[in-house]
C-alpha cells in the first residue's frame, strides 16, 4: 500500500487521501500513485483506489490537478461501466448531495474526497441494481423485489468472455455489533459477516430453477472469533427463494456466534488455571485466548510450553508444543517437538481438572522431549 504521506504529494491532496484511509469504515485501498505531469517537479496528483463493493473491489482512478489543487478531483470509472452516469441517477437525494459535495468543495477540508467517493458508491450500488432489473430475468426480478427493503443488501453483474453472465447478492446478517460483543478487541472496521449468493441469469422461466452459488465471507480478523469456512449452511430446497432463505441461515449463524463468544470465556478460565500448577503466564492473548505460554521444567531441563486453543474449546482440545530454552538447532533456533494433542481430555471437566490433567502429562512427556532435544543435537555432528 502506498504512503499518501510522501512527499511528491503536494499536502492538500496528501491530506484528503490520508483522511480517506483512515477514516472510511470501509478498508479502501491504494492501488498506485502517479504524477499527470511529464515535467518536473513530478508531484503525485493522481491515483487508483480500490473500493470494497459487493465482496469485490471496483476500481476508481481520482484525478486531481497538482497545478491547482483547490479544485475537486475528477474520477475515472471502469470500462465496463461506461454506462454509469452518477447525475442521471435518482436515489433519495444521493445525487443532490453530491452535487452539493462538488459545488462546495473546500480543498482544506480533509473529509471532502471521504464523502465524495462514499456518495459515489451508493449511487452506484443504485445503477448496479437498476442494471440488472433490466434483465429479461423473472426470477431475479422476483430476488430483488422481495428483499428491496433490507438493509445493505449489494448487487452487482458478473461477465467474463468464456463464462455464462451471473448476478452476485451481498447481503449482510445480522443487526449485531460484534466488535461490542468481544471485550477489549482492537479490531479497526466493525466486523460483519456476509452471504454471498450467485444467480445464473436464465432468459427461461422455470418452475423449479437450480439454486445458486452460496458461502458465508468475513475478514479474516473474525477467524480469531469465528472461522466462516467451517459453518455448516442450511440447504436451499427447491423452489425456495433468498427471502425465504435468509432468517433460516441467521438464526443458525446468531447459535453459533453466541457459543463462540461464551468459548472465549471457557478459554479464560483455562488460562488462568494454568497459574497455580505452571505459575503465571508468559504470555497469553488477552482478548479471544486463543494462545499461552507457560513455563516449567524438570531437574535442570527447562523448556516452554505453548498452548493453541480452538475456536471449538472445549469441545476441541489445546494443541500443545514444547520448546527447548537449552537445545538449539544448527541456524541458533530452539528445538521444538511436534504438536501434540495425544494427552487425556475431556470437555466436561472443569477447567482446573483440565489443566491438571496436562501437568501430569507433561511431567512424563517432558523426560521423551528431553531425549528429542539431545538426539536432535546430536545429528548435527
Amino acid at each position: 500500500m502506498v504512503n499518501a504521506s510522501e512527499p511528491m504529494v503536494p499536502p492538500l491532496i496528501g491530506a484528503q487521501l490520508n483522511y480517506l484511509l483512515s477514516h472510511s469504515p470501509l478498508s479502501i485501498k491504494v492501488e498506485q500513485i502517479w504524477s499527470g505531469s511529464k515535467n518536473p517537479p513530478y508531484l503525485s496528483d493522481r491515483f487508483t483506489l480500490l473500493i470494497p463493493f459487493c465482496l469485490d473491489y471496483i476500481k476508481w482512478d481520482v484525478i486531481y490537478n497538482a497545478q491547482n489543487p483547490l479544485v475537486a478531483p475528477d474520477i475515472i470509472f471502469a470500462a465496463v461501466d461506461e454506462n454509469f452516469h452518477p447525475f442521471s441517477i435518482s436515489a433519495e437525494g444521493h445525487s443532490h448531495s453530491l452535487k452539493s459535495i462538488l459545488c462546495d468543495w473546500n480543498c482544506k477540508d480533509p473529509s471532502k474526497l471521504l464523502l465524495l467517493i462514499h456518495e459515489l458508491r451508493v449511487l452506484y450500488n443504485v445503477y448496479q441494481r437498476k442494471k440488472i432489473g433490466q434483465l429479461d430475468d423473472e426470477r431475479l426480478k422476483f430476488e430483488i423485489s422481495t428483499i428491496h427493503s433490507r438493509e445493505g443488501i449489494e448487487v452487482s453483474m458478473n461477465s467474463a468472455p468464456d463464462k455464462a453472465d451471473e448476478v452476485k447478492f451481498s447481503v449482510p446478517l445480522l443487526d449485531i455489533d460484534l466488535n461490542k460483543m468481544v471485550h477489549g478487541c482492537t479490531w479497526k472496521h466493525r466486523q460483519q459477516i456476509f452471504l454471498q449468493v450467485i444467480f445464473p441469469i436464465s432468459r427461461k422461466y422455470s418452475l423449479a430453477p437450480t439454486a445458486p452459488r452460496i458461502k458465508l465471507v468475513g475478514s479474516s480478523e473474525l477467524k480469531a472469533l469465528f472461522p466462516i469456512e467451517d459453518v455448516k449452511l442450511p440447504p436451499w430446497l427447491d423452489g425456495m427463494c433468498l427471502a425465504e432463505y435468509l432468517p433460516i441461515i441467521e438464526d443458525n449463524l446468531n447459535t453459533q456466534i453466541v457459543e463462540a463468544v461464551a468459548a472465549i470465556g471457557a478459554r479464560r478460565r483455562f488460562i488462568e488455571a494454568l497459574a497455580p500448577l505452571f505459575g503465571r503466564p508468559l504470555e497469553a492473548d488477552p482478548v479471544f485466548c486463543r494462545k499461552a505460554t507457560v513455563f516449567s521444567c524438570s531437574g535442570v531441563f527447562t523448556f516452554l510450553v505453548h498452548f493453541s486453543l480452538p475456536t471449538q474449546f472445549p469441545k476441541q482440545q489445546p494443541v500443545l508444543v514444547l520448546q527447548s530454552s537449552q537445545h538449539f538447532n544448527s541456524l541458533g533456533t530452539p528445538v521444538m517437538s511436534p504438536p501434540l494433542m495425544d494427552y487425556p481430555w475431556s470437555p466436561r471437566w472443569e477447567e482446573p481438572k483440565m489443566a491438571e490433567r496436562i501437568y501430569e502429562f507433561l511431567a512424563e512427556e517432558c523426560l521423551n522431549f528431553k531425549k528429542y532435544c539431545n538426539e536432535s543435537q546430536l545429528q548435527q555432528y
